[in-house]
């Protein structure tokens, strides 16, 4: 194989991972570059970019990035035999993701539906359950149940979110994007998450889980960075409002635990 040599925003624009990112995974060993030139800057070679691939491909499965640098670290692992494993695994996606898209069609169909009868028939009822083809809520309470039901902080949640109706969802929703769009401009500014307005930033993050769902200390918000940090879920929500936006947030949370740990 050709052993190509690209520097940082090179590898930035050929992945579309923010250099940020790429700092990031350099810092946690995921990612080191394989050389540097006379300057000291990062050199990446084509064995890194595979090895990215690899971090990108094991995130989109759900992997914690600790998980993932273990199975690339492990002397036994056969990036060939892994990439087949992977393939099969995304193809079994894409039919779920057929089928969802399916629903969305039918909850899209439903609408007009809707618009022209209120009056709601059995067979219309057998119709609309079409439009949950695809999804799983259940392995997601049921997920949610074990890893934290046991906790006061799950219960809490719980009982809050219970009584919640859907212009309540909206209001925390509309409150949660323009946060994310704030976090987002600051990181397209290159500002650092320890910067007092993007702590600041990680501050509010901390009192919207608190208003909303549970008392949230600075400790437990530093837990909740972990787990956005090893659920690649959370980064397909997060990310969307600006690439590495999940790494820059759990950056910032730390930052202000550490500077107002009450």
């Amino acid at each position: 194989m050709k052993q190509g040599r690209y520097q940082v925003k090179e590898v930035a624009q050929i992945s579309g991972v923010s250099v940020r990112t790429l700092h990031h995974y350099d810092q946690l060993g995921l990612l080191v570059p394989s050389g540097r030139n006379r300057a000291g800057y990062r050199l990446y070679s084509d064995g890194d970019l595979l090895r990215l691939q690899q971090i990108l491909i094991g995130r989109e499965l759900g992997l914690p990035l600790e998980e993932i640098r273990h199975f690339l670290d492990d002397p036994r692992f056969d990036r060939r035999k892994a990439l087949l494993a992977q393939r099969t695994e995304l193809a079994e996606r894409v039919h779920q993701t057929e089928a969802m898209i399916r629903a969305v069609d039918a909850a899209l169909s439903a609408l007009g539906d809707i618009a022209k009868n209120d009056e709601e028939e059995e067979g219309e009822i057998m119709e609309m359950k079409k439009i949950f083809d695809g999804f799983d809520p259940a392995k997601y309470e049921d997920e949610a149940k074990q890893q934290w039901g046991h906790t006061d902080s799950y219960k809490e949640s719980k009982k809050r979110t219970e009584r919640y109706s859907a212009e309540d969802w909206k209001r925390f929703g509309d409150e949660q994007s323009a946060l994310y769009v704030a976090l987002a401009a600051a990181l397209k500014a290159e500002k650092e998450p320890s910067d007092d307005d993007v702590m600041e930033l990680a501050h509010r993050h901390r009192l919207l889980i608190d208003r909303w769902f549970y008392p949230c200390s600075a400790e437990r918000h530093c837990g909740l960075a972990d787990l956005y940090e090893g659920d690649s879920r959370f980064a397909a929500t997060m990310d969307k409002f600006g690439e590495g936006l999940t790494a820059f947030l759990v950056q910032a949370i730390r930052a202000n635990a550490a500077r107002s740990p009450a």
